[in-house]
């Protein structure tokens, strides 16, 4: 009964959660933008996802769960883990981004970042931070990091020092959920927890620019209870923007359309 009743309450609260940021994003002065499924790819429907990065020709997937948490190189067209390594089991793993030849892992509520060699995943370091880990990006100077809150981290990639922040908003409201993040061409994309959005944001004033409805790409016979949208992927070679989520069985290339104006 106990076990019911906090399952409850926990749903209750992600409703609640998903809720005001759909209300923040739906103001009316935030345009939409449409997009389109280009190719799908099979993915690890065991994999908690909570992040994802793509380069030099693979994908790097951080999964969650304590005890269950990894980081994984990942063959893009086969869906098949090429290799894995573990997190210790006090870790709920996250955001992972790219930082030149060294992959950067976050972890949920330990304060700890894990920093790999890039080539064979092993852990060559750590660094430590004052808020919850949820996602993590780069724009090729700075890592940039969410907490859950409305707030961006500015981090210096050598020292993991933190150089500023941001708050964002959509037309003057602020912005919670700030989850899996990636930088494309000059812009951060934010997954906003718990629901199947995308904020597409100014790194320089935190404005909510754009937004991405990916409600509906997963068909309902591959959903499960959990499967939120957690994972951006972008191939700057090729011009690729991939996404997927929670225990999803798939993984989507898409291309983002017409914007529309939200009415």
């Amino acid at each position: 009964m106990l076990l019911a009743s906090l399952a409850a309450i926990g749903c209750l609260q992600s409703a609640l959660a998903a809720q005001a940021n759909l209300n923040s994003v739906n103001s009316g002065r935030v345009p939409i933008c449409g997009f389109e499924v280009i190719h799908t790819y099979p993915h690890d429907n065991s994999a908690f996802t909570q992040g994802l990065a793509y380069d030099g020709g693979v994908l790097y997937e951080g999964t969650g769960k304590f005890g269950q948490s990894t980081l994984r190189r990942v063959d893009l067209k086969s869906g098949r883990v090429l290799q894995q390594t573990r997190l210790n089991g006090t870790f709920f793993g996250e955001g992972v981004a790219v930082c030149k030849d060294r992959l950067v892992q976050l972890t949920w509520k330990s304060g700890i970042g894990l920093v790999y060699d890039k080539q064979n995943l092993t852990q060559i370091g750590e660094f430590r931070y004052p808020t919850e880990g949820w996602g993590i990006t780069s724009d090729g100077e700075r890592l940039i990091m969410s907490d859950g809150t409305d707030t961006l981290h500015f981090l210096d990639p050598e020292t993991f020092e933190e150089l500023g922040q941001i708050k964002v908003k959509a037309a003057g409201v602020p912005v919670q959920g700030l989850n899996e993040l990636e930088y494309i061409k000059g812009e951060i994309y934010a997954n906003l927890w718990p629901t199947n959005w995308i904020a597409i944001i100014s790194p320089q004033t935190g404005e909510v620019l754009r937004t991405v409805n990916l409600s509906g790409i997963l068909q309902r016979k591959d959903a499960r209870g959990v499967d939120v949208l957690n994972g951006i992927a972008y191939d700057p070679e090729g011009d690729r923007l991939f996404v997927t989520g929670k225990l999803w069985p798939k993984l989507f290339q898409i291309e983002l359309v017409t914007e529309k104006k939200n009415k």
